[in-house]
């Protein structure tokens, strides 16, 4: 009968194991010859142990000495405690070696593309081509270990609230959810086409329909849109849909797994969730995902410049859909006049026309005490109520917008997020919160409504009352937001058919186009539906918050670059022409060009 490959992780050896025989396998992480004596750091994805080879066992301590970075290796050895001189308190087993017996070399390696030391800088676009290198390092093992560990949690956690893990397709049909499907031609069906799904929220609620009360699935979802820094093609999702529960059961479950999660895997107390209606968080904060921890607010300022003679802050004074806000930062006289030019060109990606500032650089002074180049538009005594609200003192800035109201929210609001950032005022920990009462509508660019959420959501009124007055309704929608990112959103669902109805009507979609693109969900309404809610969660997101990381490419395995591409397989890539025939496909050619 073989012995098994290997006794123990490499990483997992500690002072317990002192004079045990081990047998270990893993990667050379670094070779080091003194005084006749070989050292091999082994690594694996626990750790790395020093194993020491001395020449009494001249057969392999010759195979050490010719081993190099990155060769695959079994070694059987001893383990003994270091003296006291060599204990290596920044490695878990720095305080034993293995005395190596035997080595024998499983693989040689190449010159590794680039060197895995957490310390060196490597290009992101190396690190991806050569992905299965970049995920020996250490930073990477780790991640993606604390990524398995916590879909561990979540399934544990579901599980015992007798959640079942149900999978729904991810061939199904093109609908309509904001973004571009993933479209795969059908061979069977020439001239058909399947869609990947950009989330399961319609079989999820069919699920509902059928009976099965308490779902969730690590679903992988898919959408073809332009993407943004910190976005992918693909991602994760944890989905969860209940029936019979309330928006309110939905998120008390939702969030004590949340809490659970972050005490099981950081030993970190959430404490309860604060709540915050949308508009309090766009009013207060110029964003529906606020992050807490920064204390800065803006402080609407309309009242105080309606009446003033300068038509830059007057005429959004007087604008129901306008606003004049400002936004205190504490400390911020000493920012150089480059640094506010910089700062209105951010602005100015927002859709801000500029960012008027006042300095208040002696409070006892009065307007003396001041610096703007926007003070003398103004009466002094509105100037200084100004000052009074937001409760200005001696090295504080003052920085002002006055536009449609959507423009300066968004504009301030990312002001708010950028400054705080270069100046190192955002405070440690977590400040989790959930946003409530989404408007359920919103006018795109030619005047038409669209759904906030997705045209499921159920608005919190009754069906009478939101064809009365479609753009005052709110939605029974509700997002989990932490440190400013939202990594849960989810709502009641429209179980009735006449408000589903209504809610189409409303977006333009007619009966025609609601059957033809969700006749299947009108169908299921109509057979005895139950209440329903759910939640879906960013997984990538969350971890990457979790394990401090600065991107969802971090903790993700194989993830595309920000133009959708895989560079370590070269995908996406071409087909042959024969492939494309059987799918009853024939590529585009480029116009010839024009002869002479």
């Amino acid at each position: 009968m073989e012995t098994a490959m290997r006794t123990h992780y490499c990483g997992l050896i500690d002072e317990g194991l002192i004079d045990q025989t081990v047998t270990l396998c893993g990667w050379v992480d670094r070779r080091r010859d003194h005084g006749g004596v070989i050292f091999l750091d082994m690594r694996d994805r626990e750790g790395v142990v020093q194993v020491v080879f001395d020449p009494d066992t001249e057969e392999h301590f010759l195979r050490a000495d010719s081993v190099r970075s990155e060769y695959v290796l079994q070694i059987t050895g001893r383990v003994r405690a270091r003296t006291a001189e060599t204990v290596n308190a920044s490695m878990a087993s720095g305080r034993i070696e293995v005395l190596g017996k035997t080595l024998e070399i499983l693989n040689v390696a190449q010159t590794p593309p680039f060197p895995l030391d957490a310390h060196h800088s490597v290009g992101e676009d190396v690190r991806l081509r050569y992905r299965y290198m970049d995920l020996r390092r250490p930073e990477m093992q780790q991640n993606l270990i604390a990524r398995a560990r916590i879909t561990s949690s979540i399934r544990r956690y579901l599980d015992d609230l007798s959640f079942l893990d149900i999978e729904t397709p991810i061939l199904t049909r093109a609908t309509p959810e904001g973004a571009r499907d993933y479209l795969v031609p059908s061979r069977t069906q020439p001239g058909a086409f399947f869609a990947l799904p950009q989330s399961p929220q319609l079989f999820k609620q069919l699920l509902m329909v059928s009976g099965f009360d308490r779902y969730y699935q690590i679903a992988r979802c898919f959408r073809d849109e332009d993407l943004r820094a910190d976005r992918q093609p693909e991602f994760t999702q944890i989905d969860i849909e209940t029936a019979f529960l309330t928006g309110e059961e939905v998120m008390s479950i939702t969030e004590g797994m949340v809490c659970s999660l972050f005490k099981e895997q950081l030993d970190m107390d959430l404490g309860e969730f604060p709540r915050m209606t949308w508009a309090e968080a766009m009013e207060r904060y110029g964003s529906d995902k606020p992050d807490l921890r920064i204390s800065w607010e803006l402080v609407s300022i309309d009242d105080l410049m309606a009446g003033v003679d300068f038509k830059v802050f007057s005429g959004p004074a007087q604008d129901p859909n306008s606003r004049v806000a400002a936004l205190k930062i504490p400390g911020g006289a000493s920012l150089s006049r480059k640094e506010i030019d910089h700062y209105t060109d951010f602005v100015g990606v927002y859709g801000a026309k500029g960012l008027a500032w006042i300095k208040v650089n002696d409070r006892a002074m009065g307007i003396e005490g001041l610096q703007s180049p926007i003070i003398k538009f103004m009466p002094d005594d509105t100037v200084l109520e100004m000052l009074d609200r937001l409760d200005a003192a001696d090295g504080d800035i003052l920085f002002f917008g006055a536009d449609k109201r959507a423009v300066v929210n968004e504009s301030l609001g990312a002001l708010r997020l950028k400054v705080a950032t270069d100046l190192d005022q955002i405070a440690e920990g977590w400040a989790p919160l959930w946003v409530i009462d989404f408007p359920m509508f919103e006018r795109d660019d030619r005047g038409g409504m669209t759904a906030l959420h997705h045209p499921f959501t159920s608005p919190a009124c009754s069906v009478e009352a939101l064809q009365a007055d479609p753009e005052s309704a709110l939605s029974q929608a509700y997002d989990m937001v932490l440190n400013g990112s939202e990594i849960g959103g989810g709502s009641v669902r429209i179980h009735d058919q006449a408000m589903q109805q209504t809610v189409f009507e409303l977006l333009g979609i007619d009966e025609a186009e609601a059957e033809s693109k969700f006749g299947f969900l009108l169908s299921a309404l109509r057979h005895g539906a139950p209440p329903h809610a759910g939640l879906a969660f960013g997984l990538d997101r969350l971890v990457m918050l979790m394990v401090g990381g600065q991107s969802i490419r971090d903790v993700i395995a194989f993830p595309k670059t920000q133009s959708a591409q895989c560079v370590m397989t070269e995908a996406p890539g071409t087909v042959s022409e024969q492939q494309l025939r059987e799918l009853s496909l024939r590529p585009r050619r480029p116009d010839t060009p024009a002869p002479g």
